[in-house]
């Protein structure tokens, strides 16, 4: 079964729009948490496309795991037709976090000039201490074996992993639609793939870019974010 992602969202700016923004919305949760952002770029000129990722939000599918990080690469390229499609002929830039980081650079890799710029806050290039050297050089034959088993501990745990502001940590244990539970095996291997084939590649990326990164990320590993920055070809770039 190939589930899809959910029906694109869209928020049109009233008046004439400075450009098309492409949401991107991190792991296990969904784009119903940006909100506040939406209406942020709204006020500002930005008209918005988002949708929930295959697996999460109110989209189909088990809840984390994905067959094929492609597919997630896929979903994306159809949301930034429908995007481009609205504003044919105004700037198209892609704002991503943590997974959907990943997701973008892995979409950009293959169609880099259908954007004008890419934002990332804490790209999934690199992961926290719960995932050990061992278990991935074993991810690859677990993800085949036994393709739902639980690998690496999930985001709910008694102190706040995702933010310092404990109130943050606390809507997303509340949410039912963020996914709480453990990291299974397929998808922690889909994620290790995709992230290794930006790290291989990421130097060939020429488009402006700007990437955050939360000096203190216990989930995501900062070095990826500045790595990337580093290998980064793109004349203009900007890391904070």
């Amino acid at each position: 079964i190939v589930y899809q992602a959910s029906e694109p969202h869209g928020a049109a700016w009233s008046g004439p729009a400075r450009a098309v923004i492409v949401l991107v919305h991190g792991n296990s949760e969904h784009m119903g948490r940006y909100a506040h952002v939406v209406e942020a770029l709204n006020a500002r000129g930005f008209t918005v496309f988002n949708h929930d990722h295959r697996g999460h939000g109110k989209s189909a599918g088990v809840r984390g795991d994905v067959e094929d990080f492609g597919f997630f690469v896929s979903d994306l390229r159809k949301l930034v037709g429908l995007a481009r499609a609205h504003g044919p002929d105004l700037p198209l830039f892609m704002v991503a976090h943590s997974l959907g980081g990943l997701i973008a650079l892995t979409y950009t890799l293959e169609f880099e000039n259908t954007l004008s710029g890419l934002v990332l806050m804490s790209p999934a290039l690199e992961f926290g201490a719960d995932v050990s050297p061992l278990l991935k050089r074993l991810a690859g034959v677990i993800a085949r074996a036994a393709p739902l088993l639980p690998i690496t501990p999930s985001h709910k745990q008694p102190d706040s992993v995702l933010s310092r502001d404990p109130e943050t940590q606390r809507l997303f244990d509340t949410d039912p639609l963020c996914y709480s539970g453990d990291v299974r095996a397929r998808y922690g291997y889909e994620l290790l793939k995709a992230a290794q084939k930006v790290r291989n590649r990421g130097r060939n990326l020429t488009l402006p870019v700007l990437i955050q990164y939360g000096t203190d990320d216990r989930l995501v590993s900062p070095s990826g974010a500045k790595a990337l920055f580093a290998r980064l070809r793109s004349s203009d770039k900007t890391l904070l």
